[in-house]
C-alpha cells in the first residue's frame, strides 16, 4: 500500500497533525480507541489549553524553539475550532480552559477534522518494523492478526513519551530517533509528585493548603498536599519539572499571610491565646501539630518576642526540603527531555538530516506548564508539521 504520509500515534499531536496532512495520511495506533490521553485528562473535562500560553512556559534543552510553532498556531487559533464545532467550554483559574461537557468532544472534533482532510485511522495496529531507503519509509504493520506493508514519504513520529504506561506509553519515538541518528535529551517524568522516605508525612495524609513551591529557581502558587508518598497538588507538580534528583525544594506555607505580622497583631488582644491556637488560623490544624514536632510553638502570644515571631515566620516561609526521589513514570503527566531540537526545524517539524521525517508533540523535548499547555504543544507543532507537508 503506497500513500503520501503515515502517522505513528493518534494522540493529540497526531490527530491534529492528521486533520492538516490532507489527503493520502494515514494515523495507525495500537490503542483501542484514538485519543485517550485526551480522553483522561482534566478529570474527563479536558483542560484542552490555556489563556496564557507563551514560550516561557514551556521547558527545552533550546527555550527558543517552541516559539515558531506557538506563534503560527496559537490558543486562540484552537479555541475558535472548538467554537466552530460547538463545543461550550469555560475557564478555571490561571487560564485553564475545559470543555463543559466531555472530554470526548475534543476527540470527535479531531477524528472530524481528519476525516474532512481526507486522512484514514487504523487502531489496533502495531509498527513491526520501519526501513527508509530511496526516499521511501517502508512500514511493516499487524493489523487484526495480519501483516500490512505500507510506503509512505513522509513519516511522523506522534507516539509521545514514557509517561502514563498503563496507557500503552513506550519508548518508541526515542528508537526511531536513534534509529535514524538524531540524539536525544535524557526522558524523565515531568508534572509528578515528589517522595520522602517512609512515613515522612504520613501524619499528614490529605491534608491541602495553598503554599509556594520554590525548585531549580522557578516558584508556583497553587495547592500543596500532603499523601502517604510525600507531597503532590498543582504546585508541586508544577515544581517537579524543574526539580533534580538530590536538590533541595523550599516551601512557604503560608504566601498570602506574613506570619509575624499576624500573630502580633493576635497579641495585642489576645495575649493568653496560645501559640498553637493562633496558628491554626492561617495554618490546616493537623500541620500545625506536625509542625510542633520540628518547631517550637510552646507557650502563649504574651510570651512571643519580635524576635521569635520572624524566626518562626522565616521557618513556616522557608521550608527547606528533600525529595528522596518522585513517583515515576507510573503517575506522571508529561515527559520532560525527547528527541533533540538541535536536530529538528522548528517551523515544520522536519528533521534535518533525515528527509520526509518529523517529530512532534511529547516526543519532542519540550514541555509545558500544568494547566493545559502541553495540548497546546500538540496542537501547535502537530499543525506545523502538517501544514508543511500539505505544501509539500
Amino acid at each position: 500500500m503506497q500513500i503520501k504520509t503515515l502517522i505513528l500515534g493518534a494522540g493529540a499531536a497526531g490527530l491534529m497533525c492528521a486533520a492538516h496532512a490532507g489527503a493520502g495520511t494515514l494515523v495507525i495506533d495500537h490503542a483501542r480507541a484514538p485519543g485517550e490521553k485526551i480522553r483522561i485528562s482534566g478529570g474527563g473535562r479536558c483542560n484542552f489549553t490555556n489563556l496564557g500560553t507563551e514560550p516561557a512556559r514551556f521547558l527545552s534543552q533550546n527555550p527558543h524553539f517552541c516559539k515558531s510553532a506557538l506563534a503560527r498556531y496559537t490558543q486562540w487559533d484552537f479555541i475558535e475550532l472548538v467554537s466552530r464545532h460547538n463545543i461550550a467550554w469555560h475557564e478555571k483559574t490561571l487560564g485553564q480552559l475545559f470543555c463543559d461537557g466531555k472530554a470526548t468532544q475534543i476527540v470527535a472534533m479531531l477524528l472530524r477534522e481528519m476525516e474532512a482532510a481526507g486522512a484514514e485511522l487504523w487502531l489496533q495496529t502495531s509498527l513491526r518494523e520501519l526501513t527508509h531507503a530511496n526516499g521511501i519509509y517502508t512500514a511493516r504493520l499487524e493489523r487484526d492478526g495480519r501483516e500490512t506493508v505500507i510506503r509512505a514519504q513522509t513519516l511522523v513520529v506522534a507516539t509521545g513519551g514514557r509517561s502514563i504506561p498503563k496507557m500503552g506509553a513506550t519508548g518508541l519515538a526515542y528508537d526511531i530517533a536513534k534509529q535514524f541518528g538524531h540524539a536525544l535529551v535524557p526522558p524523565r517524568p515531568g508534572l509528578v509528585p515528589l517522595t520522602f522516605p517512609e512515613g515522612r508525612f504520613a501524619d499528614l495524609a490529605g491534608v491541602a493548603l495553598p503554599a509556594r513551591v520554590t525548585a531549580g529557581g522557578t516558584s508556583f502558587d497553587e495547592a500543596l498536599l500532603f499523601t502517604h508518598r510525600g507531597l503532590s497538588g498543582p504546585s508541586i507538580l508544577q515544581a517537579s519539572s524543574y526539580w533534580h534528583e538530590g536538590e533541595e525544594i523550599c516551601v512557604n506555607l503560608s504566601p498570602a499571610i506574613d506570619p509575624a505580622a499576624h500573630l502580633r497583631a493576635a497579641r495585642k488582644g489576645a495575649g493568653k491565646r496560645s501559640l498553637t491556637t493562633e496558628l491554626r488560623q492561617i495554618l490546616p490544624e493537623r500541620l500545625v501539630g506536625h509542625l510542633a514536632d520540628h518547631l517550637d510553638l510552646s507557650g502563649n502570644l504574651a510570651d512571643l518576642s519580635d524576635t521569635r515571631a520572624e524566626a518562626l515566620s522565616q521557618a513556616l516561609r522557608n521550608w527547606t526540603l528533600r525529595p528522596s526521589g518522585s513517583e515515576g513514570w507510573r503517575t506522571a503527566e508529561v515527559t520532560l527531555g525527547g528527541v533533540d531540537t538541535d536536530g529538528l526545524d522548528s517551523k515544520t517539524m522536519a528533521s534535518k538530516t533525515v528527509p520526509g521525517l518529523h517529530f512532534i508533540g511529547e516526543a519532542v523535548d519540550v514541555t509545558g506548564w500544568l494547566g493545559g499547555y502541553n495540548f497546546q504543544w500538540a496542537w501547535a507543532s502537530g499543525a506545523a508539521a502538517g501544514r508543511s507537508i500539505a505544501a509539500g
